[in-house]
């Protein structure tokens, strides 16, 4: 399935609003002047605020989203051997939140990406 490349620059946040960020993992391909995701970025997020209660109550535990594992990767692309990372558009994001357990917390929101390169 086509989509626009995530680039490192876009602005994304976990399920729960907390920002995400991406350090490229690659510096050779570049996408609307920001370097292009690969299978190898490792999103991170900080300062999620989400916490679950406790059982029996009273109380919580925190169980923030920490990083984002990207889905939707490109079959016919790569960069550097690696796959890029791909996003149909702004809106709810092609991976999933997970905890410092990886535990799955809900998709991110991507709100603004570039949107010139589509790859399939």
């Amino acid at each position: 399935m086509p989509g626009l490349i995530l680039d490192v620059g876009a602005a994304m946040t976990c399920f729960h609003q907390a920002p995400a960020t991406t350090t490229p993992a690659q510096t050779k391909v570049f996408v609307s002047g920001m370097a292009a995701g690969t299978a190898l970025n490792i999103i991170k997020v900080a300062g999620c605020p989400f916490q679950i209660p406790l059982v029996p109550p009273p109380g919580t535990k925190p169980q923030p989203c920490v990083l984002v594992k990207w889905g939707m990767l490109a079959t016919k692309v790569t960069v550097m051997g690696q796959p890029v990372l791909l996003q149909p558009g702004p809106g709810v994001g092609s991976g999933v939140c997970q905890s410092i357990e990886q535990i799955p917390q809900g998709a991110p929101t991507v709100s603004t990406l570039q949107m010139k390169v589509t790859a399939l």
